[in-house]
């Protein structure tokens, strides 16, 4: 995560109180994501206008180097925005635009895929420009990607992954709250090599419990 394989375009990557519980809420996010905004970032739908920034933004071999490789174009960045909202439609995965605040183009996202029938259980994935690491875009973010997969896609656990020598993003995991299950022996590989990773997981019941309320997104 976040970029997957995929046949069409090759090598890809709160508050519970605040959300309404119903079954029509949990299928609105088939039809178009919502925006979520936060302290720092909106979350919201990726954009075809969002292809060039994104592409310069995964570029970087440093962004990309404990990850599945991005797409090697901006033709095909183009059509990964466009298969996931395919795959949003089918109700199998939901992927966000990072956009600052401030800004109006994406420097990186948040995807998630169900790994059951119902998105009970769902792995999620992200990346950001590393023009933006260490300014809490990524914190901010994930807090409004983990309350949506709770709240409104109705998620019990989320699974992230993450290379063991990826020390930023396990640590990034680690401050979230996210809790290491084990240890994922060489079940990653890239550029010819098999790494290990981390296997982190979030619980639904556990979140709601550590977040504070004023800590509620603003979705519309």
């Amino acid at each position: 995560m976040p970029y997957e394989q995929h046949a069409e375009v090759g090598p890809v990557v709160s508050t519970a109180a605040t959300l309404v519980h119903t079954e029509q809420r949990r299928c609105d996010w088939r039809v178009g994501l919502p925006t979520l905004t936060g302290a720092r970032v909106t979350l919201r739908e990726l954009r075809g206008s969002d292809a060039a920034a994104l592409f310069a933004s995964v570029s970087d071999e440093e962004v990309t180097r404990f990850i599945s490789p991005p797409p090697p174009t901006l033709d095909g960045m183009h059509r990964f925005i466009g298969w996931t909202d395919r795959q949003r439609a089918a109700g199998r995965s939901v992927c966000f635009a990072i956009v600052p605040d401030g800004w109006d183009t994406a420097i990186g996202l948040f995807q998630a895929r169900s790994l059951d029938p119902r998105f009970g259980t769902a792995e999620w994935g992200f990346v950001v420009s590393s023009e933006f690491w260490g300014e809490g875009v990524f914190a901010d973010g994930a807090r409004l990607m983990i309350d949506f997969m709770f709240d409104v896609i109705g998620a019990r656990r989320l699974e992230a992954r993450a290379a063991t020598a990826n020390h930023r993003g396990n640590a990034a995991l680690r401050k979230l709250g996210a809790v290491r299950e084990g240890l994922l022996r060489k079940s990653f590989l890239r550029n010819g090599e098999f790494l290990d990773q981390s296997l982190w997981t979030i619980l639904a019941e556990e979140w709601r419990d550590a977040i504070p309320t004023w800590c509620s997104p603003s979705i519309h």
